[in-house]
């Protein structure tokens, strides 16, 4: 199967690095498409450090089945991200269908057509990290230096217990600030700053005891009080957001982070449920 550009030694000129990154960035695109059509659920979190980094050793190396460590990288990230195995695997399927298809046209990627040693190796790779998650639980993302969402979860079910023994809704107390930021058309390093950019600004706008978590590969919450400081911090966390974005111009060209007040739920295992769908949003 070959890479969707002339690799060096096929015969063709060697390309130049504006043409390789313009073949890189036509890969990434067509793969984001048919991964879509695929089924993948959430847009704004498809984009990861390790799609480029499997775009990549794809165009270095002639074809997906030579990239296999990048891959499991990928799918590393995948399930750390919370995607699940099916999603993770028809992924990789219509990486693979972008690969075998030479025109722009529509694809239609078939996880039983991949070859069967591509789906071993992402299907181990994500199960490492998903078996890893269920027995060790980090407290701290890695990456923006925030507590994780299971953090969130435990400091909400204690939320929820006071509640109840005071006999109201959590809601009446409690709000969650949620922020999200579309890095779809971001790769490589500016998208890793990004999100430790708007950790630093949740740092800074909620330094006085709320508890702050990160959700997902883009996304950040916070767990406030639901007083009249609310409003006040919304709009302090908004002007905290662009001072930090509008110093990189990538970052400053994929519009301005969704900052949502949610409210809770009824139940704290319905709160769970909405973490797990704000992480993916």
């Amino acid at each position: 199967m070959d890479a969707p550009a002339a690799q060096p030694g096929s015969g063709d000129s060697p390309l130049t690095p504006a043409e390789r990154d313009a073949s890189l960035r036509e890969l990434r695109a067509r793969w984001r498409t048919a991964s879509l059509a695929a089924g993948w659920r959430f847009p704004s979190d498809w984009a990861l450090p390790e799609v480029d980094a499997v775009c990549a050793a794809v165009m270095a190396k002639g074809g997906v089945e030579a990239a296999e460590t990048a891959l499991a990288g990928l799918a590393r990230a995948r399930a750390a991200a919370g995607a699940g195995l099916a999603e993770t695997l028809a992924d990789l399927a219509a990486l693979h269908a972008v690969l075998g298809h030479g025109g722009d046209g529509f694809v239609a990627p078939d996880v039983d057509a991949t070859p069967a040693r591509l789906l071993r190796t992402t299907a181990l790779a994500w199960a490492d990290v998903a078996t890893d998650q269920l027995v060790h639980t980090e407290v701290a993302d890695p990456l923006t230096g925030l507590p994780t969402a299971a953090y969130l979860r435990t400091r909400l079910e204690e939320v929820y217990r006071a509640a109840a023994a005071g006999g109201r809704p959590a809601a009446d107390d409690h709000v969650l600030l949620v922020v999200s930021l579309d890095l779809t058309a971001v790769a490589g390093f500016p998208r890793l700053t990004g999100m430790i950019l708007v950790a630093d600004a949740l740092r800074t706008v909620f330094d006085s005891g709320q508890s702050v978590a990160s959700l997902g590969p883009s996304v950040v919450a916070a767990l406030v009080p639901k007083d009249e400081r609310v409003a006040s911090h919304g709009v302090a966390l908004r002007r905290a957001l662009h001072e930090r974005l509008s110093v990189d111009t990538q970052l400053a060209d994929v519009g301005r982070p969704r900052v949502s007040v949610v409210r809770l739920p009824a139940t704290h295992e319905l709160a769970c449920d909405l973490l797990a769908q704000l992480a993916r949003a």
